[in-house]
């Protein structure tokens, strides 16, 4: 165990060394640098341990050995293989004993990406006997029937679980996944590093225009739900100035019907603009470019749209969903309406849109900087593991 924290005065301390391991396989990629730009988040988390004074090495199912040093942290690529076993989310549970072969010194905590690897967890727990194995959703569903049983003893190993809301624990322990009183630590389940830019600059960059001007990132599909919030600009649309909504997606199963609802209203039409598939890079420009980033979501284990919104300085029209209230402050920021519910949807940008964009944006931003920011992940994420090595939620 590595020496007390923080630094006492006038003694020299061995920073907190810290165990992320991601079971996450993707066989299609052989080249590491190629994995990390595309799973650009786990940079982030790193930058953000790496600020708080925590040693990071991140250890990533990948085809073959390989190490990146990036961000501050290392990246050890172990050789992994694809398994049927149930609860191993479809990484070879060897993988695990690989891994502590590969080894980078001894950690204070493991830090398991996911709760989709029950059977890794315990693996876990057992290899790196004595040294507590904290687990962090990444928008995984409680299993029920017998797989409810074996995630239970699997995770019943665990020192303690982070949600981005402290209520979406609630589902695991109502059904019989995680014990009643694990530690749980709230947690937004990244950051970002955008910024706030010249929203001129950006639009000019972009070509976006609108009054409001809104921007849907995110797939066109049932849980992220375009059609309510198409509904809702249509019945927002006499009460707005010039609104206008340009919707980026990747797989969008429900672009036709989308069509079909544009196809019913030239009006609506002119004013949804589907824009399809863009680079993550551009994606700063196009919130800048925006007044509200706009999402129907029914459920998010996180929601990095969000984040990446605030840290631009932009405000949100969202649904009203654990994750959401969280990463917004229960919407200091944020106009929230139920899921599904055009209407109020449609009511609460109305109600937004008439307030001080300044001083919306200003209130985005400072809140970004206070509870999403790098720094304000790394000392959330520090502060947990000081729990967790202390046996104290």
């Amino acid at each position: 165990m590595a020496a007390t924290y923080p630094p006492v005065a006038g003694r020299q301390v061995t920073p907190m060394h810290v165990y992320h391991v991601n079971c996450a396989f993707r066989p299609d990629v052989h080249d590491p640098d190629q994995l990390l730009d595309a799973w650009w988040s786990l940079g982030e988390m790193a930058a953000a341990l790496g600020g708080a004074g925590v040693r990071c090495t991140v250890f990533q199912a990948f085809p073959r050995d390989d190490v990146r040093r990036r961000w501050g942290a290392t990246f050890r690529f172990v050789a992994a293989r694809r398994t049927r076993v149930p609860g191993s989310g479809g990484t070879s549970l060897r993988w695990v004993w690989r891994l502590a072969r590969t080894g980078d010194g001894a950690p204070d905590i493991v830090h398991l990406h996911g709760l989709a690897f029950p059977l890794h967890a315990a693996m876990l727990a057992r290899v790196f006997a004595g040294t507590p194995v904290l687990a962090q959703d990444h928008a995984s569903r409680p299993r029920r029937g017998w797989r409810r049983y074996l995630h239970r003893w699997a995770f019943g190993r665990l020192a303690g679980v982070a949600f981005t809301a402290a209520e979406q624990a609630r589902a695991y322990i109502d059904g019989g996944v995680l014990r009643s009183k694990i530690p749980v630590f709230e947690i937004p389940e990244g950051t970002s590093r955008f910024t706030p830019g010249d929203a001129r600059a950006a639009r000019q960059t972009t070509g976006l225009y609108g009054d409001p001007c809104l921007v849907w990132l995110g797939n066109l599909d049932g849980n992220k739900d375009p059609l309510t919030v198409v509904e809702a600009l249509r019945l927002a649309i006499s009460r707005l100035p010039d609104p206008h909504l340009w919707c980026l997606f990747r797989s969008a199963p429900l672009l036709e019907q989308v069509h079909r609802e544009l196809r019913r209203d030239e009006h609506l039409a002119r004013r949804v603009h589907l824009l399809g598939a863009r680079p993550h890079a551009e994606i700063e420009s196009f919130l800048r470019a925006a007044d509200f980033l706009i999402q129907g979501s029914h459920r998010e284990g996180s929601g990095y749209a969000v984040i990446e919104a605030l840290a631009c300085g932009r405000p949100a029209v969202v649904t009203d969903i654990p994750a959401f209230r969280s990463l917004t402050g229960n919407g200091a920021v944020a106009a929230l309406s139920p899921p599904g519910d055009a209407p109020a949807m449609a009511e609460a940008l109305v109600t937004w849109c008439a307030k001080d964009a300044l001083t919306l944006r200003r209130a985005a931003r400072a809140h970004f900087e206070r509870t999403l920011s790098l720094e304000a992940i790394g000392a959330a994420w520090r502060r947990a593991y000081e729990r967790t090595l202390a046996g104290r939620p």
